[in-house]
Formats: C-alpha cells, sequence, structure tokens
C-alpha cells in the first residue's frame, strides 16, 4: 500500500471541515493509500510538518497558494524530496486552476489520484520558493493585506476591495536597478512582477504559451504612475497579449538580480503571503524538475514534454 500525507489549511474555503476531511481519505483509501492528516495551526506550520516528516510517496496539500507555497518550500528543503500534489481550496486559486481543477474537491481529487507526476520549475528568491507568482509595488501587497475574515466572507470580492482602496491612493515609484538576461537598466517602477504562471490575480492567459518546464519564467516591469494609465493597462490585460502593451518591460530568463536604490517599506508578495525580508538586493533563479502529481486536463498546454 501507498503512503500519503495530506496537509490541510483549516482556515481556507469552506470545505475542509473535520466531517469532509474524512470523505477525501476515505477517497484516498479505495485508492490504495495509507493516510496521515495534518491540520495546520499557525503561519509556516505546513512547512514544519514537511520538515519533519518521514518518507511518503505522496504529499497533497489542502488549502490556498500559501498554504501550497509552504509545503513546496518544507519539500525543497528536505534532503530527500517527496512527490506533491495542491488541491485548492482558497479565495482564487491561480493555481489550481492553472493545473485543470474545477470547484468540486472529491473530484479534483479523483482527477489528481488518476493523473501523472511532471517535474516543473520553482523560482527562489533569496533562498525562498515561490510556486506561481512574486511580485512587488502597487496592488502587490492586497493578498497579504486582505482580512482573512473578509476573504471567507465575500471571497474574490475581498480582494477586489482592497484593490479600489489602493488604486485611490498615491502611487509610489521605486527606482531599481537590474541585470537579466545581459542587460543591465536603472529606473522607476511602480511593480513588478516575477512568475511562472498563466494565471494570475484570477486573470486567465495573462501571459501566452506558458509552460512549467522550460527553464523560464516570465518578468514585467512597470512605471505607470497616473491613475488613468493603470485602468488602461488593467483593460488592455483583459484582451491583449501583455508583451505588446506599451510601457511595460518584459523578459523571459531563469535568472534576475534586482536592486533597489532603498529599502523598500513595503514587502514582496509571494504566492499570496508576505516576505519578510527588508533587503536591498533580490535575487531570483530557477529550480528544476521538482516533481509534482496532478490531472491530465492541461498536461498538454502547460508542459513542453
Amino acid at each position: 500500500m501507498k503512503t500519503c500525507a495530506l496537509i490541510y489549511n483549516p482556515n481556507s474555503g469552506k470545505v475542509l471541515k473535520q466531517k469532509h476531511i474524512k470523505e477525501y481519505v476515505s477517497i484516498l483509501k479505495k485508492n490504495d493509500y495509507n493516510v496521515s492528516v495534518y491540520g495546520t495551526k499557525y503561519r509556516g506550520h505546513a512547512k514544519e510538518i514537511v520538515n519533519h516528516l518521514a518518507n511518503v510517496d505522496l504529499i497533497i496539500s489542502m488549502g490556498g497558494d500559501g498554504t501550497f507555497n509552504e509545503i513546496m518550500t518544507g519539500n525543497i528543503n528536505r534532503e530527500k524530496r517527496i512527490v506533491l500534489a495542491h488541491i485548492p481550496v482558497g479565495t482564487t486559486n491561480d493555481i489550481g486552476v492553472m493545473f485543470g481543477y474545477g470547484k468540486n474537491i472529491k473530484q479534483n481529487l479523483r482527477d489528481l489520484l488518476s493523473g501523472v507526476v511532471k517535474g516543473i520549475d520553482v523560482c527562489i528568491i533569496n533562498g525562498q520558493p515561490f510556486v506561481y507568482v512574486a511580485g512587488f509595488g502597487k496592488f502587490m501587497q492586497i493578498p497579504y493585506d486582505t482580512p482573512r475574515i473578509l476573504k471567507k466572507k465575500i471571497g474574490y470580492f475581498a480582494y477586489l476591495t482592497e484593490g479600489i482602496k489602493d488604486f485611490l491612493k498615491p502611487t509610489k515609484l521605486y527606482k531599481i536597478k537590474y541585470k537579466v538576461n545581459g542587460i543591465e537598466k536603472e529606473g522607476y517602477y511602480s511593480f513588478m512582477l516575477i512568475s511562472n504562471a498563466n494565471r494570475i490575480a484570477g486573470i486567465n492567459n495573462f501571459y501566452k504559451d506558458i509552460k512549467l518546464d522550460d527553464n523560464k519564467f516570465e518578468v514585467l516591469f512597470c512605471n505607470f504612475r497616473r491613475r488613468i494609465d493603470i485602468i488602461k493597462t488593467f483593460s488592455i490585460l483583459l484582451t491583449t497579449d501583455v508583451q505588446k502593451v506599451s510601457g511595460f518591460e518584459f523578459y523571459r530568463t531563469n535568472k534576475i538580480e534586482v536592486i533597489f536604490d532603498d529599502y523598500p517599506k513595503k514587502a514582496w508578495c509571494v504566492d499570496g503571503e508576505k516576505l519578510d525580508r527588508a533587503v536591498l538586493k533580490y535575487e531570483i533563479i530557477n529550480e528544476r524538475n521538482v516533481q509534482i502529481m496532478l490531472p491530465k486536463k492541461n498536461i498538454n498546454k502547460i508542459f513542453i514534454k
């Protein structure tokens, strides 16, 4: 019999009560898995669980993107890594949608167990892994600043509410130097986005032709400051390839170095959570072939091989 560790965040969504967990465990047992269940109790707990976990055949994350980030971080730090899987039960579930999941948790679990194991690229910023996106600047603090109770109450609209508040505030420009693909540049930017995903902030196909195993991640710098420019940008993003939007600086790479002229007062957002490190220099690199199990639905869309 195979072994599985199910790690869930009881504060994510409305379908992770004990009665639901028993149903999910039952599905795993029917698929020949001996299951150990762990509920997280505080921020960082999922990472600790994975750090101290005995070797198993599979670790399943049930929660939001932040929960999966913690589990990924713990796994990358292990001497012997374990195959991971993620069942989305968060607010926007960008990763889950990209992987091909729907809203029915039981069906998602069945789709996962009949899926395949693939090697994906995982970005690492100053030693901290992130599964799909890291960002800094305008709007980037919204995921970690939005009250959890509000997210549970009104879901995605909680982010929109915080977004409107931030939109009405003055937009700050940050003096930044960066090195990427042999290019060195300096300028003032309102936000930057570094990702390995085709869905960001609930926007499908944010980038075109994204592959999770091409040894590349996407980098976007923006210097927009006026509200009218920001409005135009978001309207364009819904219909146009972001690479074609005037005012953006776009790169595909596997390494970038970002240097701030002064210590930033706001923290980076990493997979929806705050990066608690205020430094001047950030290096983002690519970790290849991290093993993950996922449904077959979107395999041909998001993988080369």
